[in-house]
């Protein structure tokens, strides 16, 4: 249940053993498409150049901005965890001028601040569920107030757990990570670019891998593949599964099994007498952030022989804090084919019994 890497889908893990085939094969090349679709799907958008990027959610993040991101563009950035410091940090590299708009870690942002950051921003951006601090961010009406401005989010930990809606809040690029609520092993990250952003892409990227000029003409389904790179054939398997696991349950079925979850482990971990520590309205479900109980565990434990103790005993994996809050604060991942009730029993009990009464 830790931050990382969820446990499949049973599914997924039987799509990944199966046979490879070339990636320019005709059959992987209609899986590829139908991969596409379902995150379209999931993404609730009809953006055709919606695809898996080679590569794990940073890749997807690189992606985003290396295509949009000119030297001296105006970049708004919102900044409340370790993702929103890396946005920064990328956009840097493309060469943007960097206008932060920062909220204490464990607060969520606020969106008209990010608005009024700047008059006249070449994008937008906004991680929507912190990894880092298990904050939910705003997002729908980050479009507003500015005409020209691209608004580019980071999914990589809601999309499939929380609502997510491109299409409805005008999101111009997005993100994601397919190893959180999709239920798939990491390794590549879903990107969806609006007609509007495509318009906007640099005619030459800092990087050539992930350059959407090229990569399009082998994603776009339009019939004239080219070769760019060889696909990651059974990641894609793995993910063509794992989305229809997802979209088999109902997404909305799915966004309600994550809430009730993590309603139940905050409750849960509150009746134990520990402190949450993301913000109350902006709580994500599917990560839980909590004060680390030190003066409560047993036995004199630290809180790392803590986290050890539920990896060895129960096989339960809680991640611990980042940055100024490393040892202070754990993170408590329910998502994914995880998101079940007796995960939620398992961990409050294993708690319990490393808790002094």
């Amino acid at each position: 249940m830790g931050p990382g890497p969820c446990n499949p889908y049973p599914e997924v893990i039987e799509a990944m053993g199966r046979p490879l085939l070339g990636h320019l094969d005709p059959e992987f090349i209609a899986l590829l498409d139908e991969t596409n679709e379902r995150l379209r799907t999931v993404f609730r958008t009809t953006n055709p150049l919606t695809f898996p990027v080679s590569g794990t959610g940073s890749a997807g993040m690189e992606a985003a901005f290396v295509n949009v991101v000119r030297p001296g563009d105006a970049v708004v950035v919102g900044v409340n965890g370790v993702f929103g410091e890396r946005m920064c940090d990328v956009a840097q590299r493309c060469g943007a001028d960097v206008v932060r708009v920062e909220a204490e870690w464990g607060r969520a942002l606020d969106p008209q601040a990010l608005i009024d950051a700047h008059p006249s921003p070449a994008v937008i951006a906004v991680v929507h569920a912190e990894t880092s601090t298990g904050v939910r961010n705003d997002v729908a009406c980050l479009h507003t107030g500015h005409e020209d401005a691209l608004v580019l989010v980071d999914c990589v930990t809601s999309l499939g757990g929380i609502p997510v809606e491109i299409d409805g809040w005008q999101v111009d690029l997005a993100y994601s990570g397919t190893q959180k609520c999709l239920g798939v092993p990491p390794g590549l990250a879903p990107l969806t670019v609006s007609e509007r952003a495509r318009g906007r892409i640099v005619e030459r990227p800092s990087s050539w891998y992930l350059d959407l000029n090229m990569i399009a003409r082998y994603v776009g389904g339009d019939g004239a593949r080219a070769y760019h790179h060889t696909a990651p054939i059974s990641a894609i398997y793995g993910l063509h599964a794992g989305l229809g696991a997802l979209l088999d349950e109902g997404l909305e079925e799915s966004w309600a099994r994550h809430r009730s979850c993590g309603e139940a482990l905050q409750a849960g971990l509150e009746d134990l007498g520990l402190t949450l520590f993301a913000q109350e309205g902006h709580r994500l479900p599917e990560l839980t952030s909590v004060w680390v109980p030190t003066e409560r565990l047993r036995d004199g434990m630290d809180e790392a022989a803590a986290r050890r103790a539920l990896l060895e005993r129960y096989g339960i994996e809680v991640g611990g804090g980042l940055g100024a809050y490393a040892g202070r604060v754990w993170r408590i991942g329910c998502m994914g084919h995880t998101a079940r009730p007796r995960n939620v029993m398992l961990l409050l009990a294993a708690l319990e019994e490393l808790l002094e009464v």
